[in-house]
Order: structure tokens, then sequence, then C-alpha cells
């Protein structure tokens, strides 16, 4: 993990820096309307022009930094001043809990960040208790008879489901719910507000809850026929015990393996699909602080997403090779 993450920052940190991307930074930030020289020595000023490699060493904070001088007056120079950013040489990186400022709201990384986590968190936590349980019960209900008309019918429904991209499915909910009953139709007055509301967070989980579902349930369907046909399966309805009893005691735990690792697959799915479903409803989260950082070329509070996001896909994957030793008693962490 820790390599994949070295790795990872130094590509994204590459990528991030290039130099059309410093030139609309130093524009933005002298308001479009700088010359090119002005430009040549603002990112100077600011320590844009560092060796690649030293200043990615001072953004993860293994390498001690200061304020830049300026070249006129020979003083320190801020590069964000709202940041209050440090005079004296001192380690302050990403190791050091220090994500940098962010040059388009004018505050630290850190406090557009952790709200934006919260309500992502949040959206994200809802459309797991959604998408989980509904996916499981229609993928176990079409494999216990495969082949029956329960099974074909659980399984187009799947494929119409898993086959109907964020962005589709959400306008259609909104012409559905909005549009047609205005049941949601409070969406549009509450999209500017940073608030959680009925109207603003339950068509985002229904997009997002509507893919993961058909793609889980399809899983668990195909894991659960496999199951069924399994030795210890026949034996069990030999002895006489009934298919409920067969279902719970012994073919959903084996049955659950796969769909468990499809669950935590699905969390680095759920971060590109926020960015969309997020910007679409204008929902104050991670994928839509993202777009506007993207939008805005906002370096540092770009780089901070991107780490976000490593991380969450590194943990998640650490947690579903440690829980298979809890699903399969075979299976042992060594």
């Amino acid at each position: 993990m820790a390599l994949t993450m070295a790795v990872v920052t130094l590509c994204v940190f590459y990528v991030v820096n290039l130099e059309p991307n410093l030139k609309k930074l130093a524009l933005n930030q002298t308001h479009d309307q700088a010359s090119e020289a002005d430009v040549e020595t603002w990112l100077q000023t600011n320590g844009y022009r560092e060796p690649f490699l030293e200043r990615y060493a001072q953004w993860v904070g293994v390498s001690p930094k200061e304020a830049s001088l300026d070249p006129k007056t020979g003083m320190p120079v801020l590069k964000f001043g709202f940041c209050q950013g440090p005079m004296q040489r001192q380690l302050s990186g990403l190791l050091e809990g220090n994500l940098g400022c962010s040059a388009t709201f004018k505050v630290r990384v850190t406090d557009k960040i952790i709200p934006g986590l919260k309500a992502t968190g949040i959206l994200m936590f809802w459309v797991l208790m959604v998408m989980i349980p509904s996916a499981v019960f229609f993928g176990v209900m079409a494999g216990m008879r495969e082949g029956s008309r329960t099974d074909r019918t659980f399984s187009v429904l799947s494929i119409i489901f898993t086959s109907t991209p964020e962005y589709v499915s959400g306008v259609i909910f909104t012409v559905i719910f909005a549009s047609w009953l205005g049941w949601l139709n409070g969406s549009a007055a509450s999209a500017t507000s940073t608030a959680i509301t009925i109207y603003n967070f339950t068509l985002p989980v229904m997009t997002l809850s509507t893919f993961g579902t058909g793609y889980l349930a399809r899983i668990t369907r195909a894991s659960m026929a496999e199951v069924m046909m399994a030795q210890y399966i026949r034996t069990a309805r030999l002895k006489g015990l009934t298919l409920p009893a067969i279902v719970i005691k012994h073919a959903l735990r084996n049955a659950l393996i796969a769909p468990f690792t499809v669950i935590m697959m699905l969390f680095p799915w759920l971060l590109t699909g926020v960015v969309v479903v997020e910007t679409m409803f204008r929902y104050q989260g991670f994928g839509y602080l993202l777009v506007q950082a993207a939008a805005n070329n906002d370096i540092d509070l770009l780089l901070s997403c991107s780490i976000v996001s490593v991380v969450i896909v590194l943990v998640t994957q650490l947690l579903s090779d440690v829980g298979y030793a809890f699903l399969n008693p075979r299976i042992r962490v060594q």
C-alpha cells in the first residue's frame, strides 16, 4: 500500500503540475490580467519553478519549505496569504496533515475536504443500505431456482439496471418523480443549499443504487446458482431439510464470498459515480468538490481529492482481503 501510494502520488503530482495548469493557476491568481512576464514572475516567486522532485518532497512533507522571497524587495512572500503559511523553514506537507490551500475557495483544503467527505459518506452509506439488501435478495431468489420464471424475471431487471448509466437513470428519475409526479420538485429550490434534505438526497441515492443493485444481483445470482449445485447441498436435500433452511444455514454464507468482493470493489465505483451524480443534482459532496477543483484548476485541492480517493480504494481492498477469512473458514491470512 505504501509503495502504491508513493507511485500514485508522484504520477498525480506530475500530471496536475503540468505547464498549462501552472499558467492557468497564475492567471487566476492575477485576475487574468497578467502578461507572460508577470505569469513567469508569479510562478518563480511562489516556488513553482523549483526542481520537480524538490517540490514533490516539500508537498509530501519530507523536505522543509518556507515562504518564497520577493525578487524585488527580498522580503518573504506567501503563495496564498489567506492561509497564513509559515515564514520560517519547516516540515509542512501531506505527512503532517497540511494539504495546502484552496486557490478557489480561499481557505485551507482540509476545511473543504472534510465537509465534502462527510456529505458523500452519508450519501454512500444510504446507497449501500438500499443497494446491498436489495441486490442480495434478488440474487438469492434468482439463484435458488436457476432457469425458473423468477430467475428470468430478476435477471432481465438486473441487466436493465446494469446497462443504464448514472446520468441516464438520473434524468429518468428526475422526469418521473420531479416533473411528472411532483414529489421531489423541490430539488431546484434547494440546489444551492449545503444542507441535506429529502429533495437533494433521495434522487442521488436512487440513481447511484440502481446500477450497483443490478450488477451485484447478477454476481449474487451466479454465485448462488453455483453453490446450490454443490454436493453438500444435495446431501442436505436428501436429509429432508427444507429449501429455506438449506439456503440460510448452508448455502448463503458460501454464496456471499463473490458478492463481498464486488461490494468492496463498488467503493471505487461509487467515488467515480458521485462525481456525475453530485454534479447533476448539485449535491454538495466530495464529487461536486472534485469537479469544482478541476474546473478552476485548483492544484492543491485536486491533489488532495486524488489522495483521498487512493486511500479509500486501498483501504477497502485491504478490508476485502481480510474479510475473506471470516466468510470462508478454509481461507486463512498467513
